[in-house]
């Protein structure tokens, strides 16, 4: 781990908690990763630095992390095999410690999420097209999967079998909504988004009236966000690069779609997009693109919902399968997975454009990156 920074004033630095940013990787050879672990970073939010603190090795391509609501701990799964373990945070150093570890009851665990309750894990488990719940106890610890919801494994429109992706189910993302009232699941292999509400008084997954919303034949949609004030929801498909816009009624979880757009003006095919995040302004939209190696960025009509295609940035390296904001909106941090480097650029909160500052974070195989901390830190 390589990362270059000025030294800061001491005499600007108060006396509040530091952000720290944890960082997944994969480790595998049938993956070619090069990961060794969970790396942990101090965050600088004025400068965008970070500053190496931890590495958490022997972890087997820990590729997804979440927090509970207190950030008091961690969970990471464990892509391509079977298994979630958990860990508790440090506050004030930010260090991690293993807790325990439990089965997914499933094949290449992707996403997971803490309900609004911190009494429930979600897990999607993207081979064998499952959702599991595990419990949560009082000290972090999971318990063993308490619930195992099967999706669907029929596919409506069997003309895009030559998709190798599509045919069966395959979840890849568990968000609760803003509300924290449903469980949103874009399904890229059967090209549906399905709803779901938890019931926390038995740990159990309740498919919702409607069940889902159909997305374009082949589209393969893979991780969607929310629009912090209004009621739109953005879903990045993965297999056509096309953004999907939906307007989403969150008092009855139903979702219809108002607009699809292309997320590359030079109509590329070598090009799967990967994530999807709204600005925490709700002004503008950013997914990364995996074969053009860029971040596209749109403008959010914020009467309509409607996005327009303002510009790309080459992520300045290869596989962004990842990206995110920091909490304070300041930076975008690109994970370039098959280059190992994490690019920072500075986000212009006025006009969306993103601009590399330069910092390159150096971290074998990236593919998730968590914050944790004081939102107002300044150093």
């Amino acid at each position: 781990m390589n990362f270059h920074h000025k030294q800061q004033d001491k005499s600007s630095i108060k006396n509040t908690h530091p952000i720290y940013a944890y960082i997944g990787c994969r480790t595998t050879k049938e993956r070619n990763a090069r990961g060794k672990g969970i790396n942990v970073y101090r965050m600088n939010q004025v400068t965008g630095t970070w500053t190496h603190l931890q590495l958490v090795e022997n972890i087997i391509n820990p590729t997804f992390l979440a927090f509970d609501h207190n950030e008091q701990f961690l969970y990471v799964v464990h892509g391509d095999y079977s298994e979630v373990s958990s860990f508790h945070v440090d506050k004030l150093t930010g260090r991690l410690t293993f807790i325990n570890q439990q089965s997914t009851e499933g094949r290449n665990p992707v996403h997971l999420v803490v309900d609004p309750t911190n009494q429930f894990l979600i897990v999607a488990n993207y081979m064998t097209g499952t959702l599991g719940v595990l419990p949560i106890n009082s000290n972090g610890s999971l318990n063993p999967v308490c619930d195992l919801v099967k999706m669907p494994t029929a596919l409506k429109h069997s003309t895009v079998d030559l998709f190798s992706k599509q045919g069966v189910s395959h979840p890849h993302h568990t968000p609760f909504d803003r509300d924290g009232r449903f469980v949103i699941v874009p399904d890229l292999g059967l090209n549906k988004i399905f709803i779901f509400t938890l019931d926390t008084s038995l740990g159990k997954l309740i498919s919702h009236n409607p069940a889902f919303v159909e997305t374009p034949i082949g589209s393969g949609p893979r991780h969607i966000d929310f629009h912090p004030t209004s009621s739109y929801a953005y879903v990045a498909n993965e297999l056509d690069s096309t953004v999907g816009v939906y307007h989403y009624d969150s008092e009855n979880g139903e979702f219809k779609q108002v607009q699809i757009v292309e997320a590359l003006k030079d109509g590329s095919s070598e090009n799967t997009l990967a994530e999807i995040v709204v600005a925490p302004s709700g002004n503008f939209l950013y997914v990364s693109n995996r074969g053009q190696d860029s971040i596209t960025t749109f403008s959010i009509n914020q009467k309509t919902g409607l996005i327009s295609y303002e510009n790309y940035e080459s992520t300045l390296g290869k596989t962004p399968r990842f990206f995110t904001i920091d909490p304070n909106g300041n930076f975008l941090y690109v994970a370039n997975e098959d280059s190992d480097t994490i690019i920072t650029f500075k986000v212009d909160k006025e006009t969306g454009k993103l601009t590399n500052t330069g910092k390159i974070i150096e971290s074998e195989s990236p593919v998730c990156i968590v914050f944790s901390g004081n939102q107002n830190e300044e150093i």
